[in-house]
């Protein structure tokens, strides 16, 4: 992992002594809550429907054990016991206290955490493939230009007050974990025909009330023009975008009503004018940062483990949770564990602090100390050792941790909705949660398969209902609870905006829809066909007609 310098550490530090003088000028009336507004957002904090939420950036999803044991004291003292983890693989606590905020940002800084730029309009924290540095199809290690993003977008002063929040997302595997189409920009790492590695530059993609999948503006980027290429993009957005209607504001919309090729010639241009100057990237500061995320230090193991196999075979338990929640790792005799944070009826991406505390020792244990919060809202502990998976298995169980259901209906990305949020229209957590309690049957859910649900309590689509093979829109109609179903989404290499199923459901009847579509797509699939694999072969008539058909919808 990367440890920050003494910059690091100051420039931190400083910003939480800040931001304490600000919040105890608000505390005495000094700053009214306009005025503070902009300053408390600056470092991560909401005013939701019940308390203040703060979110903490967790660059490129990377966690040390020393840092998840202070999010579980801070869950402790300072909020009611658990945190939640988002998909911008960040995390946040839900019922903080004003006076208590300082206090906080203070005890993130002495562990190489803070919550600047989490929120404003400025780019926000960059997102990453949960497996990078151990997948084993992986091109090239994406971190060290996370890194290197977060290090000149960090309060950047051409860009701190964009036209709207920017999101920026790299992957270097050939499957896409980090959803790079739908972000402002995704930069997808590969080689070219000479084996240089550069990016494939995608801009425009995102979701909310307008969602689009993002277009590709350059086929090959060499890496050490990574961070001009970025500042070209930025520029154009900062002296195009709108600034007179936020809801048009995003990247997205200027790529879309300019056009592609008129947005890439802007870009072009812009980049042609800056490309020779201070922004291309030295080799030596790429080996540089590299060297943080070089890989620790394996064992020369085999990948047969027979002590397994027969473990496999006694416990079908077990059996579900290594082909659910375990993948190839790209070292012999390693595995990368997925741990679900989604146990029958829990409200999805929840996390207790003794649940912290207890992954933290595993982590140090199994893992050389570090995990991944993923883009789905769960954790991965990255470099197992094959003969441990038992082991850790049995402790992930004892602390409720083992669900096999990674990619499975259960596994749902959900926001947190009405419960918490001031700015949804619906509750979206015990939607969840029902949805989780009908399908608890892990047989069931094996047979029906890989199967993404993604839930939103509002257009803004936090929970990217847009993107899931099934995807579910929260929302109010004269007062009521109402439920959108969306099919064949997808979020990966072959991304895709789910199309609008037809009238909505209640909290109820949400629940029904969910088991209908499922029985359908079961009674039409061939061949052990994926959901979305059926989905795309038949269209969404069949499962329109079916679900229609009781006149469960209004």
């Amino acid at each position: 992992m990367y440890r920050y310098d003494e910059f690091d550490s100051d420039f931190v530090l400083q910003r939480a002594r800040q931001f304490r003088r600000q919040t105890e000028r608000r505390l005495t009336g000094e700053l009214s809550e306009e005025q503070f507004k902009p300053l408390r957002l600056m470092n991560g904090l909401y005013l939701q429907l019940h308390a203040y939420m703060l979110r903490i950036n967790v660059p490129y999803g990377c966690l040390s054990s020393r840092q998840l044991r202070k999010l579980a004291h801070i869950a402790r003292v300072y909020d009611k016991g658990y945190g939640h983890l988002t998909t911008r693989q960040n995390v946040q606590f839900n019922w903080i206290k004003l006076e208590d905020t300082p206090a906080i940002l203070e005890q993130l800084a002495s562990v190489e955490m803070h919550c600047i730029q989490s929120s404003g309009n400025c780019i926000r924290n960059t997102t990453s493939d949960p497996y990078a540095g151990a997948a084993a199809e992986e091109i090239h290690d994406p971190r060290l230009y996370c890194e290197l993003i977060r290090q000149w977008s960090s309060l950047h002063p051409e860009f701190s007050f964009l036209p709207r929040k920017f999101k920026i997302a790299v992957t270097g595997s050939p499957r896409d974990r980090a959803a790079v189409k739908v972000h402002d920009i995704g930069l997808r790492l590969h080689r070219n025909p000479a084996g240089e590695a550069g990016f494939e530059v995608i801009v425009g993609g995102g979701l909310g009330r307008t969602p689009f999948i993002g277009k590709t503006v350059r086929d090959f980027l060499p890496v050490q023009q990574l961070l001009s290429y970025l500042e070209a993009i930025l520029r154009v957005y900062n002296q195009l975008g709108r600034r007179d209607n936020k809801y048009k504001a995003r990247i997205k919309v200027l790529v879309h009503e300019m056009g592609t090729e008129a947005f890439q010639k802007c870009v072009e241009e812009q980049w042609e004018q800056i490309r020779e100057g201070g922004l291309t990237l030295p080799q030596e500061e790429i080996d540089r940062i590299g060297a943080y995320f070089a890989p620790p230090a394996y064992e020369d193991l085999s990948d047969s483990v027979p002590a397994l196999e027969t473990t496999r075979r006694e416990e079908p338990a077990f059996d579900a949770w290594l082909q659910n929640n375990v993948v190839e790792h790209k070292q012999a005799g390693y595995a990368i564990v997925n741990v679900s944070v989604k146990a029958v009826g829990a409200a999805p991406g929840d996390i207790s602090a003794d649940q912290m505390e207890a992954v933290a020792e595993l982590a140090d244990r199994f893992s050389f100390g570090e995990l991944r919060v993923t883009h789905s809202q769960n954790l991965v502990l990255c470099d197992v050792r094959k003969t441990d998976l038992e082991a850790l298995w049995r402790r992930l169980a004892a602390i409720g941790l083992a669900t096999p259901n990674v990619g499975l209906l259960t596994d749902s990305i959900c926001c947190p909705g009405l419960d918490y949020c001031s700015l949804a229209s619906a509750r979206s957590i015990p939607v969840a949660q029902s949805i989780s309690e009908r399908f608890a049957d892990p047989g069931r859910l094996r047979d029906i398969g890989e199967l993404q649900l993604k839930m939103s309590g509002c257009i803004n689509a936090c929970g990217h209902h847009h993107v899931g093979h099934i995807g579910i829109l929260g929302a109010d109609k004269k007062g009521e609870e109402l439920y959108q179903l969306t099919l064949g989404g997808s979020a990966d290499e072959n991304t895709a905006i789910g199309k609008i199923i037809g009238p909505g459901f209640d909290a109820e009847g949400i629940v029904d829809a969910i088991e209908n579509v499922v029985e359908t797509y079961l009674s039409l699939r061939q061949d052990g066909e994926r959901f979305i694999d059926t989905y795309q072969r038949v269209g969404r008539d069949p499962f329109k007609e079916n679900l229609y058909a009781s006149d469960q919808g209004r």
